[in-house]
């Protein structure tokens, strides 16, 4: 992601717009693939020697702000490691005991001619390595001294498209409030968004404008002061996501520079930005992937589907995580995973479900939501509390517990 120096605007009243690039501009082109050159091939080399070459390629081009951010997501792609044969801390205690030993004991007509490389043979010896390996290691731990272990190679007109992303991604740190209407699009990719939405811990309130459109509220990072950097980068990750719509229209509202100026910065699929995010349809977050597979492999009388229907909610709507059907009955229990949410938005939501939601469904509860049982009255639902990850076999246990209440209904 670009930083800060590296955004490039222009304002219009009050609106801020981003200085994209044309991705299919012959120019651009070549650029990016001088750049993605310098960084090709280059595994054993340090950061400072890749960013000589940078300096040396653009050094005195006007344009050398775009370059700065190319060359930025670029790096992002590389992987780099320290390299010494010792630790680093450990080789420059051994060459400063012995340098200041050489100097304690030289006479002090002797001190000026210090002899470095002596002191350098000294330290190879005590620890087993050549010389070189001791004057190599001395500094290896310098971000600067770092080698390139890795680069994820990509082309020059998905370099520019990453770039143009990025420099939206930038505006939206500074964003106090974000709206996204999503017009024409399937519940598959509804869905999807909602679980990025969680995949990225963001705050949602739902909107429905029609019968395909949805309007989706998101908090910033300017009014999450507890929490301000972790969302604002989250924020600015979910934005790949909304790219993958067909048609969109996000409005920010922002604060921008020192005095916080209150601005508007809006994307719509017109400033043709493209997602660098595979379009795999759901997204389950991390902490629910180890849930999943266990209760696949513990629990026989139960199949567990991660495709849900959407279902009404109020004016909104409501994407369950999860499907639990029963095998020898075929009946359906709907699992929500309350895990990461900001509490006043949990409670929002379950009071949503209370108010909205008639049939039976189990609902597992985060213990760091501090939610007390008395919240959690007047559900419909079978309630599992879990600490790390939801338990498989109390999900089934509850779920049976269900299956059998509705089984006597009936």
């Amino acid at each position: 992601m670009l930083t800060g120096k590296m955004v490039r605007v222009r304002y219009a009243r009050d609106r801020i717009i981003p200085h994209y690039i044309k991705t299919d501009d012959p120019a651009w082109l070549e650029t990016a693939e001088r750049l993605l050159e310098l960084f090709r091939g280059q595994e054993g080399k340090t950061r400072g020697e890749l960013e000589d070459g940078q300096r040396e390629a653009f050094g005195d081009d006007p344009g050398q702000l775009v370059h700065q951010g190319l060359a930025k997501l670029l790096e992002d792609r590389c992987e780099f490691e320290v390299s010494s044969a010792h630790p680093p801390e450990q080789v420059r205690a051994a060459v400063f005991r012995a340098a200041a030993r050489r100097r304690t004991e030289a006479a002090p007509e002797a001190v000026a001619a210090f002899d470095r490389t002596a002191v350098l043979r000294e330290v190879a010896e005590e620890l087993a390595l050549a010389p070189e390996a001791v004057e190599g290691g001395l500094f290896a731990d310098l971000k600067s001294e770092q080698r390139l272990t890795k680069f994820k190679d990509l082309g020059a007109e998905r370099l520019l498209q990453r770039y143009n992303v990025a420099l939206a991604q930038a505006v939206l740190l500074r964003s106090t409030r974000v709206q996204v209407v999503i017009r024409g699009e399937p519940p598959q990719r509804y869905r999807q968004l909602l679980r990025r939405v969680k995949f990225h811990r963001l705050v949602c309130e739902l909107e429905r404008l029609g019968p395909d459109a949805f309007r989706m509220h998101l908090d910033g990072p300017m009014s999450l002061f507890s929490a301000t950097q972790k969302y604002g980068l989250q924020l600015a990750l979910f934005l790949p996501a909304v790219l993958l719509c067909r048609d969109f229209e996000l409005t920010a509202e922002l604060r921008w520079g020192p005095q916080r100026r209150p601005k508007t910065f809006l994307a719509t699929p017109g400033d043709g930005l493209v997602s660098h995010y595979p379009d795999q349809g759901m997204y389950t977050p991390p902490e629910l992937a180890m849930f999943v597979e266990l209760f696949r492999k513990r629990v026989a009388d139960w199949e567990l589907a991660e495709e849900t229907e959407l279902r009404p909610l109020g004016d909104g709507f409501w994407a369950p995580d999860f499907r639990l059907i029963h095998k020898a009955s075929g009946l359906v229990v709907l699992l929500e995973v309350l895990g990461f949410w900001r509490r006043s938005s949990a409670e929002k939501h379950l009071e949503r479900l209370r108010r909205h939601v008639r049939e039976p469904f189990l609902l597992a509860v985060s213990d760091q939501l501090h939610i007390e049982e008395a919240e959690l009255e007047g559900l419909p639902a079978g309630i599992h509390r879990f600490r790390n990850m939801p338990l498989p076999d109390e999900i089934a246990r509850l779920a049976g517990a269900l299956l059998v209440g509705e089984c006597g209904n009936d």
